[in-house]
């Protein structure tokens, strides 16, 4: 049966579109329409952000236990939510159930329960001579957020936003717009105050635009595509308005002559694999030591042929759909221009068999990449991994860098302080070391192309906050 939302929330209730214009949502695995949701307008965000606008005060006075409090019982409704989120997420994204269940319901409420204990502490003040150093909120905070983590993404930043006393008006990916609705289901259970956190659905060029544009609006938080990013930036930067962006990835897995390659491998194409290769901090690219390089790319291709297509829903399935027919078009596309610049398949490929009905890519492995390729370049998004031969750890460095994006990234060594060296010169946000765990407390943002700010932490709370002297 077809879900119709015809509603927004603004200024702490459920309210009617201004218009009747709807936006389809699709189930990328069946291709059937699922969903209709009401397709925003600029009257849409102007009442809106004049909400968030009317409840900053109010908000950013209130005492930061109160904050924390509000935060708790959001975490409280949201927790209760669990298995629903993780339903509605596999049947608008279609990231297999076990996976949202553990990371797309789950990572977020960890989030969360991070920022409930950070809202509950008063920015610390200091001295600095004869002036006094305080912190306050930024105001009215845009958030944008993308389709391939739709809730985690909203947390990142809704709760460090709330948590430092800003209201938020929130712009989720029309593309996966539901379990926005399930959020805000929770926030209108927490009792937030009217008008501190609002919902308007809608497209990029219309509701992300007049988000961005808007002179009420005193913060755009962003992430996606850097394409996109850049595009919000000349927006903001118009007013001269804070951003923060969060961008794209092309990530270089670094496996040393001495590392365990069986792990390494396996691990590292699991990463490049999750959520169907649709994750911006993925490792796309898997840099190994000649040495073992034939090794390396055989371990590849037998992890990939283990990944088994089908039915999110579906216990035995390892990797879903992507969100849309233009992404799967568009990952096929660079599929065959990588093969065209003379990488080598190994595994997969644009004729590999997939399901007749959604939007399937093969998991595919391609060997040989030239480090200058598109392939090599190029923000994929989808299942497909690049394997590249390097010559030592200076040339391991310099492909790695070879990049105008700075996300992520991984080394692995028998030997952790030759990794530590070599992950010391990487220019990127963030790497891990022989598979070290993803800690949602420390910094999360990129270098080069790949954005401005961090999330995730004290560090993004810091970025909702402003820095004002008192002299006395």
């Amino acid at each position: 049966m077809e879900l119709a939302r015809t509603d927004f929330y603004l200024d702490g209730r459920w309210v009617t579109a201004s218009d009747a214009d709807s936006i389809e949502v699709q189930n990328p695995a069946t291709e059937e329409v699922v969903a209709r949701v009401p397709a925003g307008s600029a009257t849409d965000v102007d009442r809106a952000v004049s909400a968030a606008r009317a409840a900053f005060d109010g908000w950013a006075g209130t005492a930061p236990a109160d904050r924390a409090q509000a935060l708790h019982r959001l975490h409280t409704a949201l927790a209760a939510r669990s298995d629903e989120i993780a339903r509605t997420v596999a049947l608008e994204l279609g990231t297999p159930l076990k996976v949202a269940t553990r990371i797309q319901a789950g990572l977020p409420l960890t989030v969360l329960r991070g920022y409930v204990d950070l809202a509950g502490r008063p920015p610390a003040e200091h001295i600095v001579g004869n002036s006094l150093v305080v912190r306050e909120p930024v105001g009215v905070v845009g958030a944008i957020t993308p389709w391939n983590y739709p809730l985690h993404q909203v947390v990142a930043k809704l709760a460090p936003a709330l948590a430092a006393g800003c209201p938020v008006v929130l712009k989720p990916s029309e593309l996966t717009p539901l379990v926005a609705y399930l959020l805000f289901d929770a926030i209108d259970e927490a009792g937030f105050p009217p008008g501190v956190v609002n919902l308007v659905t809608g497209t990029g060029p219309q509701v992300g635009a007049a988000i961005a544009a808007h002179p009420d609006v005193d913060m755009v938080s962003f992430t996606g595509s850097t394409a996109t990013g850049r595009q919000i930036s000349h927006l903001a930067a118009d007013r001269i308005a804070r951003v923060a962006l969060e961008l794209g990835g092309k990530s270089a897995n670094v496996i040393l002559d001495d590392a365990d390659l069986d792990t390494a491998v396996k691990v590292g194409v699991g990463n490049a694999f999750l959520n169907s290769g649709q994750t911006c901090t993925a490792w796309t690219r898997m840099l190994v030591h000649r040495a073992r390089y034939d090794e390396a790319v055989s371990l590849a291709a037998q992890a990939a042929a283990g990944y088994r297509l089908g039915d999110p829903f579906d216990p035995a399935t390892r990797l879903g759909p992507l969100v849309s027919g233009a992404q799967r078009d568009r990952v096929r596309e660079h599929v065959v221009r990588g093969l065209a610049d003379g990488g080598r398949l190994v595994a997969g490929g644009p004729d590999a068999p997939v399901p007749d009905r959604g939007f399937f890519v093969a998991p595919t492995v391609i060997a040989d990449v030239d480090p200058d390729s598109a392939l090599a370049q190029e923000e994929v998004f989808g299942p497909v991994l690049a394997v590249i031969p390097v010559d030592d750890d200076e040339h391991a460095v310099a492909v790695a860098n070879n990049s105008r994006y700075g996300l992520a990234g991984a080394v692995w060594s028998a030997d952790t302080d030759r990794a530590l060296t070599v992950a010391r010169r990487m220019r990127t946000g963030a790497v891990d070391i022989n598979g070290a765990p993803f800690n949602p407390l420390a910094p999360f943002g990129g270098y080069k192309q790949s954005g401005l700010g961090r999330e995730l932490g004290s560090y993004g709370l810091d970025e909702f906050l402003q820095t004002k002297a008192i002299q006395r």
